[in-house]
């Protein structure tokens, strides 16, 4: 079965949101000549190995393909399609290529330079127009030697061998606006420094998993994925609908048509005398979907209990809910405090004291949910009670109950594995490229540790596949992002980007740190042109073997001399170098046996750096930046390039035995 989905998909959530799905009906053999969307005019075809070359025409046709003075013949098979190789080209352009049959195709202005796949979820996604300096930058976009592919969004479950596409662009501001800001500055750079044209693939769909991305026979290896290619031949959507709505109804039972806790415009269920004693229980932070109800919609009514004493009734207070998705409206002992509708916006709400009791306090968060997931999904650190002297948390259980149901379960590009492999990556194989650029892992950070194996994975399968040996694969470590951490603690953040670190014991591969780079509110730094320049740095280096640093130090050994830790680096480049006046370097933490992590001071020593810890005396383990959001690192080499967050230690995280299924 094949799928054409279009889908708008809020990422934070990492899930996917509204479908509509129609019937696509595979290729039979055609009267005339067609090649895929991937080969039109303004393409950029790789230099220096064999050209492949396929399409479709009539069974048993006789094809003549025309490039650079040679000509070569195949023959369609029975099913109509057929498949050419031309010999390898030098960097140049442009040129004409012809493919005769019963018809004849020309394609012109066609370049031939270096073919990237720029592919991941929607920070590759996120278009030029929505960065830093957009309307200079787009302005600027003029780069005939630069061309433009997209792919447009699909699933299937089964192997495609067509892509949907509007074809090659040449690289221009009308053209370069929407297309995928970290592939464009990525590709812009490579064409400034190497004088080759450049062509950008861009395949990528937000908030979706790696998983989906691999296909079912590299996949269904990993443990937790067994069987994934009898479930895609077996696939039934209307069971699959079926079979979901039946278990949030067993959960939630009937769901209601109109909000049962709203009579007209007067809220109900946050009234002072409302009975909670048969409201269903939740744990709060996440999405209400990773609680069991899936495709559920609509609005989820949320209540908690929290005591004052008489002293705290001497000042105004703050409500801090997290980023609520879609829309709230929040109540304190019946009163309305607050009202969002904003799904990516951290609710902050001031409370007169006037509001308050001595004693039980409620707190109820009406959420409405459009489409995809739906809750107060942020990190329990954000769920708290603001007093002058003291906060009061408000993550853990809370009671719930529907107000309004609505399902609109469809299946997405995370509903299965190879979906998007299937559809958005078979394709374009076996179409020539020089490497692939990745920016991933957001939808993955809750199963990091099922990422080190996940991630190499699916970069061996799409080498394999290609069939162009280890061809260079460069990917982005995830930016810091959520509320900065101000003490120690664990994050399923810094997991997914230690799996990350761990991916690049792979042969040709490469990584851009960003954990400077991002934003504590927004899940898309709009700094995408050090994304794209970092990316475009590893490329130099890995794929076109420059003497160069692409890198920020990366930890190599730890040495413990007494109460002292000596930290030894890699791509120390010219020299450490410490954005900060004073000479101090953050982020450094210390644990002993106890495994309970402390600041630590740290001082550079030559090429070294040397951590001291008051609070541990007999210091067994280093960590650097671990948190979602280490916010104040400053520790970066001459080239400009920062450090890679790491531990030393190899002690249960936040993700570890947390799987697929």
């Amino acid at each position: 079965m094949t799928f054409f989905t279009y889908q708008h998909v809020k990422p934070t959530r990492f899930i996917a949101s509204l479908l509509v799905l129609v019937f696509n009906i595979s290729f039979v053999s055609v009267a005339e000549v067609r090649l895929p969307p991937v080969f039109s005019s303004d393409m950029v075809l790789q230099r220096d190995i064999p050209i492949k070359i396929w399409g479709w025409a009539d069974k048993r046709e006789q094809i003549t393909i025309s490039f650079l003075g040679e000509t070569v013949g195949v023959k369609a098979d029975k099913k109509g399609a057929w498949h050419a190789e031309l010999k390898p080209a030098a960097a140049g352009g442009p040129y004409d290529l012809t493919i005769s049959g019963s018809n004849e195709i020309v394609l012109s202005n066609i370049l031939v330079g270096d073919v990237w796949i720029c592919s991941g979820q929607s920070n590759m996604e996120w278009p030029l127009r929505a960065t830093n300096n957009a309307e200079e930058e787009i302005a600027g976009a003029i780069h005939p030697r630069i061309r433009l592919f997209t792919v447009q969004k699909k699933v299937s479950t089964v192997p495609l061998s067509d892509c949907a596409s509007e074809g090659w662009v040449v690289c221009s501001p009308e053209t370069a606006a929407d297309f995928s800001a970290v592939a464009y500055f990525f590709g812009r750079k490579l064409n400034q420094d190497l004088d080759v044209p450049i062509g950008l693939i861009h395949t990528s769909w937000g908030g979706t998993n790696a998983e989906t991305w691999t296909s079912a026979a590299a996949i269904e290896k990993i443990k937790g994925f067994e069987g994934i290619s009898k479930e895609l031949a077996t696939f039934d959507e209307d069971a699959m609908r079926t079979a979901v709505r039946e278990k949030v109804e067993a959960i939630t039972g009937p769901l209601p048509e109109e909000d049962q806790g709203m009579e007209g415009e007067k809220a109900v269920w946050a009234g002072e005398d409302m009975d909670y004693a048969g409201w269903k229980e939740m744990d709060l932070p996440q999405l209400w979907e990773s609680a069991g109800l899936t495709g559920l919609d609509g609005i989820v009514w949320f209540q908690k209990d929290f005591q004052l004493a008489a002293s705290d009734l001497l000042n105004d207070i703050e409500v801090h809910l997290g980023p609520v998705d879609d829309a709230d409206i929040t109540y304190l002992n019946g009163q309305v405090i607050g009202k969002t509708a904003q799904y990516n916006e951290p609710r902050i709400y001031k409370v007169d004291k006037k509001h308050l009791k001595a004693g039980k306090n409620t707190i109820v968060v009406r959420v409405e949910d459009t489409g995809g997931g739906g809750g107060i999904y942020g990190s329990a650190k954000d769920m708290f009670i603001a007093l002058p002297n003291k906060k009061i948390a408000l993550a853990g259980s809370w009671k719930y109950k529907i107000g309004r149901g609505d399902f609109s379960f469809s299946v997405g590009p995370n509903s299965m594995p190879a979906l998007l492999y299937n559809a958005m990556i078979h394709p374009l194989l076996p179409i020539g490229i020089k490497g692939a650029i990745w920016y991933q892992g957001e939808s993955n950070a809750d199963r990091a540790y099922e990422y080190r194996t996940l991630f190499p994975t699916m970069i061996s399968n799409w080498r394999q596949d290609w069939g162009l040996g280890d061809f260079p694969f460069l990917f982005v470590q995830l930016a810091n992002f959520m509320q900065p951490t101000y003490e120690p603690t664990e994050s399923a953040w810094a997991e997914l980007r230690e799996a990350q670190t761990m991916t690049l014991s792979l042969p040709n591969t490469g990584m851009a740190t960003i954990i400077d780079i991002g934003e504590a509110n927004d899940i898309h730094p709009r700094n995408k042109l050090d994304v794209g320049k970092r990316l475009a740095l590893n490329a130099l280096k890995v794929a076109y073997g420059l003497d160069i640093v692409d890198s920020g130090p990366a930890f190599k050994e730890m040495r413990i001399d007494g109460h002292k830790v000596i930290l030894f680096f890699d791509h120390i480049g010219s020299g450490f170098y410490l954005k900060n006046k004073y000479g101090y370097i953050n982020g450094f933490s210390v644990a002993g046996e106890d495994k309970k992590f402390h600041w630590a001071k740290a001082e550079l020593a030559g090429d070294k750096i040397v951590l001291v810890c008051p609070e541990v005396q007999q210091p067994v383990a280093v960590r650097y930046g671990w948190a979602n959001n280490p916010d104040d690192l400053n520790l970066y080499n001459l080239e400009g390039l920062p450090a890679v967050p790491f531990r030393t230690d190899a002690w249960n995280g936040l993700t570890e035995g947390k799987t697929y299924r």
